[in-house]
């Protein structure tokens, strides 16, 4: 059974590639059609990733994203860095 790891959640989809390659292209679809009451633009990079399982080339992008998403998260709490050290935290004195 295939399974997708987003968020911090773990989801389960069917284990036929077929249904899963069906499933996907329905979200999208219903994802363009988010304008109308029951379906929303939420569908769409649903359906991305869930076709990222079987499609080499989708697969290949979302690696790509959770690599540079990965990046900017632990540069974001790193904090700025800076070569050199000055200031009350300076320990050479």
């Amino acid at each position: 059974m295939a399974r997708i790891k987003f968020a911090g959640r773990t989801i389960s989809l069917p284990a036929s590639s077929f249904a899963r390659v069906s499933l996907g292209v329905a979200l999208i679809v219903g994802g363009v059609l988010g304008f109308l009451p029951v379906l929303g633009f939420w569908m769409l990079p649903l359906g991305i990733l869930v076709l990222s399982i079987d499609v080499p080339h989708i697969r290949r992008y979302r690696r790509r994203f959770v690599v540079w998403w990965g990046r900017s998260q632990f540069n974001r709490w790193k904090g700025p860095s800076s070569p050199t050290m000055s200031g009350p935290n300076r320990s050479s004195d």
